[in-house]
């Protein structure tokens, strides 16, 4: 079975003369086919809330996900300590918002939907073998939910195997902690772009098999 975590950074802002959206949009898919690497991303994850973010001298207030916006480099790295050696790997695509068609800007599901099909298309579905199953967190109402998993599903006919079954979860990130994983690396490389800072990008690089930029 292949489980495919994917999340977002940055925002679909394109009023760049009267707000300040960001620059880039970043969306990220964490893809593992191991179950026990499912088991060591909800143990890093656990770990890194009780001994980092949530110790015992600071519980009148507890946080109860990891997010890239609000965790530490040094968070980042004790956490990057513990999945540095699971299989899995990050497939990425920033769209360079600046370059999209005004006409197309105020289409902000169709944008979405369009970059995450990019990502999805950079992975070898041709060897899954088992259930392939998307997790996304969720952000959406029920229309947009169905668009996107019908949109997806068109895009994968012709590259699953038929007898490969294909399953949509539109999950809250604080069950899923692949989900949180892949909004720290979807955070990560969005800095990339957004920042030129690649400290973080730079720890996690080698877990890397796609990071494209799309409208250069």
């Amino acid at each position: 079975m292949w489980w495919l975590y994917l999340d977002e950074s940055g925002d679909l802002g394109f009023d760049f003369v009267n707000k300040s959206p960001s620059k880039f949009f970043t969306i990220c898919i964490l893809a593992t086919s191991q179950r026990e690497t499912n088991t060591v991303f909800k143990r890093a994850v656990r770990r890194t809330l009780r001994n980092k973010i949530n110790p015992p001298r600071k519980r009148k207030r507890l946080v109860q996900e990891l997010k890239g916006t609000a965790t530490t480099p040094e968070m980042k790295q004790y956490v990057w300590r513990q999945v540095a050696s699971a299989q899995y790997g990050i497939y990425a695509l920033t769209l360079n918002k600046r370059r999209v068609y005004p006409q197309l800007a105020a289409e902000k599901d169709r944008v979405y939907n369009f970059i995450a099909r990019q990502v999805v298309d950079r992975i070898p579905f041709e060897k899954a073998s088992g259930n392939v199953q998307l997790i996304v967190d969720r952000s959406k109402g029920s229309k947009e939910i169905a668009d996107f998993n019908q949109y997806i599903t068109r895009a994968l006919q012709g590259r699953i195997d038929p007898g490969v079954g294909l399953d949509f979860t539109h999950g809250d990130s604080q069950a899923w902690p692949g989900l949180q994983l892949a909004d720290l690396f979807a955070w990560g490389i969005f800095r990339k772009y957004e920042r030129r800072d690649n400290d973080w990008f730079d720890l996690f690089r080698e877990k890397v098999l796609c990071d494209e930029l799309y409208l250069k």
